[in-house]
């Protein structure tokens, strides 16, 4: 637990402060009245990051193509320094509220660019569809169908198509995201273990200020109701936007712990999960309730805290929290392995 006071939306860089207005500006101006999106105006905002076949900050990308008819494809992020060693294998789903953001997306790429060199892993960062065009259980669906096509063109003649290297161990195995993306890994996690993969082992799953709710208004939503970047009216106008017409916050896609979920955790074999929660994040107490939902029953999760932290801070380098977090992370991947 970080208790530093250096992870407040003040300690932004101008850079970061762009970035973000940027986001802000398209997310204000793309949004029509019924509730859909103008992705033309959208993708105005959402700047992207190229490819880099030659290494940029110690790590080279590709992206291979799932299914070309839903724009289903991963990005590779591989360390450029060669490694004799096995590398293990983190599959990313990235943030965004399930409406916003891609896998080329400048903040999913510089996010992802850091995980990898940081941990020495392999990161697979899905392309899923978004929502409303697509809503549930389109994301899942698609993080799952990835999961599929690494499993299914490992160790086979296709094998090329995947461009993993050859020292990439699928037995050590992780999902992880953030945000939106983290309640999509946790659900592509459920799927996965409910499917007899045959070269992928999940080992570990990285929850980063995952994106749950429900019904109840809890106390951090109520104290943080205009919390910083995400305020419980956005949060809430997501959450319609995704989830099936006519089905409200306790639909187990959202809260996951709640009265209308079905406990299909305790008989599987779910992988140690990490949690990672902000003190200024309207979504604590959700992420605080997945937390102890997977501990009942009887499930090995780490809380990692930071109590100062807001919605996204991950996402900022120069803040110390994040570097801590990111730390922690390294640290949970590196005890799974040993």
């Amino acid at each position: 637990m970080s208790n530093n006071p250096s992870s407040t939306v003040q300690d932004l860089t101008w850079t970061q402060r762009f970035y973000r207005s940027m986001i802000g500006f398209g997310v204000s101006f793309s949004g029509r009245s019924d509730g859909t999106i103008n992705r033309c105006i959208m993708n105005i905002f959402d700047l992207k990051a190229p490819l880099s076949k030659n290494p940029r900050d110690g790590v080279k990308t590709t992206d291979t193509v799932v299914d070309a008819t839903r724009n289903l494809y991963f990005r590779l992020f591989v360390p450029s320094v060669d490694q004799d060693a096995d590398m293990p294998v983190i599959i990313y789903f990235h943030g965004g509220g399930f409406a916003y953001l891609q896998a080329n997306s400048i903040a999913s790429d510089d996010l992802c660019r850091r995980i990898c060199k940081e941990t020495g892993a392999v990161i697979v960062s899905v392309n899923y569809r978004l929502t409303p065009e697509h809503k549930y259980p389109c994301q899942y669906d698609d993080g799952f169908d990835v999961v599929k096509f690494i499993d299914d063109n490992t160790n086979t003649t296709n094998s090329g198509i995947l461009n993993l290297p050859s020292n990439a161990n699928l037995r050590q195995c992780f999902i992880a995201g953030d945000s939106a993306g983290g309640n999509v890994a946790h659900h592509v996690a459920v799927k996965a273990c409910e499917h007899e993969l045959r070269n992928v082992e999940l080992i570990g799953l990285i929850a980063i200020q995952p994106f749950f709710g429900g019904e109840e208004r809890t106390d951090s939503e109520i104290r943080l109701a205009d919390g910083p970047v995400l305020s419980v009216k956005g949060s809430d106008r997501l959450w319609k936007m995704f989830l099936p017409e006519g089905s409200d916050r306790d639909h187990p896609a959202c809260n996951v712990f709640g009265p209308k979920s079905v406990d299909n955790i305790s008989r599987l074999k779910f992988p140690a999960t990490m949690v990672v929660v902000g003190g200024v994040d309207p979504l604590h107490d959700w992420q605080i309730k997945y937390y102890e939902g997977l501990k009942k029953c009887g499930k090995e999760a780490y809380l990692i805290e930071y109590p100062n932290a807001f919605h996204s801070f991950y996402g900022v380098p120069e803040l110390e929290d994040s570097a801590l977090a990111m730390q922690e992370l390294k640290y949970f991947v590196s005890k799974l392995l040993h």
